[in-house]
């Protein structure tokens, strides 16, 4: 019976083109780990970061279904950004890289 895992074409690169970047893994990283957030609240947590990059990783996050993006129609509007099933479902992805990073640390 032939493996699935290798007998299809590797998924790494449109994998990492949806996560991959100085930005989009921190990104999710606090959407999963801590929740919705504001614009703002993302900015700041992000030491470093653009309001125009913030915007463009976000769009891209949001356009790969791992971001969703809630408008009120308040004065100001106010907008919300949270973790989708999708990017939930890598959970387990980052909790192996913490895992990986503190055995490595302890070498």
């Amino acid at each position: 019976m032939p493996d699935p895992v290798h007998s299809e074409p590797c998924p790494a690169p449109v994998v990492f083109s949806m996560i991959g970047g100085k930005w989009k893994l921190s990104i999710l990283q606090i959407l999963i780990f801590e929740g919705t957030k504001r614009f703002g609240e993302l900015r700041r947590e992000l030491d470093g970061i653009t309001q125009t990059m913030l915007t463009k990783q976000l769009r891209a996050l949001e356009a790969d279904g791992l971001v969703a993006r809630r408008i009120y129609a308040e004065v100001p509007p106010r907008v919300e950004y949270s973790a989708t099933e999708d990017a939930l479902a890598l959970t387990p992805a980052f909790e192996a890289m913490h895992r990986w990073w503190i055995e490595r640390r302890a070498i």
